[in-house]
């Protein structure tokens, strides 16, 4: 019989703020317990509050990793994609947020790591880095990555242009990537504004799509992220009044 060894966390002697500013995180129950509970009050704010509505859950992959891609509107569109998601998966689906706003202060940090499982992102230096550790991330099955890919909150309420770092990401990729759509985000609100309103929300998921086919470079880069934004635009139109 092998003798029996105590191997502590990697992270056990470093600060709390430094804990969650790491990533990948180590597993840690406590977080987990309060990460799922302040899940479920906000779903039921989102369904009370916001009247969030969801279609097309029927997407989504039960298993393996997979990409979700959308647009920008606000801070509640990463809380509405993650409730569309079984609440067994909420450990294992990352944000991608920005790494110079939400793990700066300690209270951004405390909400983009525990509420939100937030993947820091760097947006100006660094990106290859971030990249690469999107790919290893969804190189683990079972993962999934929410990906904003204009890169910032829009100031118009208007679906902004996709950046190419998410046709870079998943040129060759061989994960399912679902585009979708969050109406009424801008209007709950919008960048500026420190509360949000109680405007209704209407999240659209849309049929997943591959890109494992494309060669990796800077065309195939570019036409992906143009593919993701035309099909983010066409289920804008879904919500639009007829």
């Amino acid at each position: 019989m092998n003798p029996w060894t105590y191997e502590p966390a990697a992270d056990l002697e470093k600060s709390i703020t430094e804990r969650l500013r790491c990533f990948p995180r180590e597993p840690d129950m406590l977080v987990y317990g309060l990460r799922s509970a302040v899940a479920l009050v906000l779903r039921v704010w989102l369904a009370v509050y916001h009247r969030l509505e969801i279609t097309g859950r029927e997407h989504l992959p039960r298993e393996g990793s997979f990409v979700l891609v959308a647009n920008h509107c606000s801070h509640l569109d990463a809380l509405c994609l993650l409730a569309a998601l079984p609440l067994r998966k909420l450990h294992r689906a990352f944000p991608a947020a920005a790494a110079d706003y939400f793990f700066v202060s300690v209270p951004r940090l405390a909400l983009a790591a525990i509420v939100v499982n937030a993947l820091p992102f760097a947006r100006q230096t660094q990106v290859r880095h971030s990249l690469d550790l999107c790919r290893r991330l969804l190189a683990n099955a079972g993962n999934i990555l929410i990906l904003f890919p204009e890169g910032t909150r829009t100031t118009t309420g208007q679906v902004g242009g996709f950046k190419p770092g998410v046709g870079a990401l998943l040129a060759g990729c061989d994960v399912p990537v679902l585009p979708c759509h969050l109406a009424g985000a801008f209007r709950a609100w919008p960048k500026g504004h420190a509360f949000p309103r109680p405007a209704k929300l209407r999240l659209k998921i849309g049929r997943p799509r591959s890109f494992a086919s494309a060669q990796p470079g800077k065309e195939a880069a570019c036409a992906i992220a143009v593919e993701l934004e035309h099909a983010v635009r066409e289920l804008e139109k879904c919500h639009e009044p007829r």
